[in-house]
């Protein structure tokens, strides 16, 4: 039997790596940074990796530059150098990181493709954003997203990012009615049977802190019967369009 997606060990996580940053393919059941939950996170495993492949003595710097829910999958930066950390974590504040995720929904979104705009309010006793009217406690919130494929029974939405609150993707697609597949949380009936919720960090784009070349990063979606069939679905229609 071959091992799944969410079995393989994390070098075959990694989607890119140099000197100075780390990118990691993240599983939907990995902690990015270490919690109360007391589980090993992901931070933890790519410095153990760092140490093991490079043999490096001591301490490992591994600097996390921004985080993904754990129900959530894909891409995720880490910086290997101090330098790094410093320019990405300038880069995350002036919005200079490009991240695209993919979303699947139940319900079809009110219009094909839309930009949303709202306040969020986060209540930190229930993890939970809100939905508010502007204020002083409130976050504006700002997204794009496009319906790119069907199923019969599901969408596919491709989310850009314009601000990077609190659950913002799980809260805003829930405010038009298509809350995400598997997300409890914010209204979807049921949950998914990995306890994932189908948002899934499908793209980054940005300069290299260092070197300053461009660089691209599409992670591969979690091994499950429906992302295949989108990832397929979106692959044949690229391919066509080029053809």
């Amino acid at each position: 039997m071959e091992n799944s997606f969410q079995d393989l060990p994390i070098h075959n996580q990694v989607l890119y790596e140099d000197n100075h940053i780390i990118v990691i393919n993240k599983r939907s059941s990995q902690i990015v940074h270490s919690d109360k939950t007391g589980d090993k996170s992901l931070e933890e495993e790519v410095k153990a990796y760092i140490k093991e492949k490079y043999n490096k003595p001591g301490n490992v710097f591994c600097g996390l530059v921004h985080r993904l829910d754990r129900p959530v999958s894909g891409a995720v930066i880490f910086a290997k150098t101090g330098k790094a950390l410093e320019r990405l974590n300038a880069m995350i504040k002036e919005h200079k990181i490009s991240k695209t995720y993919w979303a699947i929904v139940k319900n079809t979104p009110p219009k094909p493709k839309d930009t949303l705009r709202n306040y969020l309010i986060r209540n930190e006793k229930q993890n939970k954003s809100y939905i508010s009217k502007e204020s002083p406690n409130s976050k504006y919130a700002e997204l794009d997203y496009e319906l790119i494929s069907k199923s019969d029974n599901f969408n596919l939405l491709q989310v850009n990012l314009k601000t990077g609150r609190h659950h913002q993707i799980r809260a805003q697609l829930s405010s038009i009615g298509c809350p995400i597949k598997g997300d409890l949380k914010y209204g979807y009936p049921r949950s998914n049977a990995d306890a994932s919720i189908s948002l899934h960090a499908r793209k980054l784009v940005f300069i290299h802190p260092v070197s300053k070349e461009e660089i691209r990063i599409i992670a591969p979606v979690p091994q499950d019967k429906l992302w295949t069939y989108f990832e397929n679905d979106i692959n044949t229609k690229n391919k066509e369009r080029y053809e």
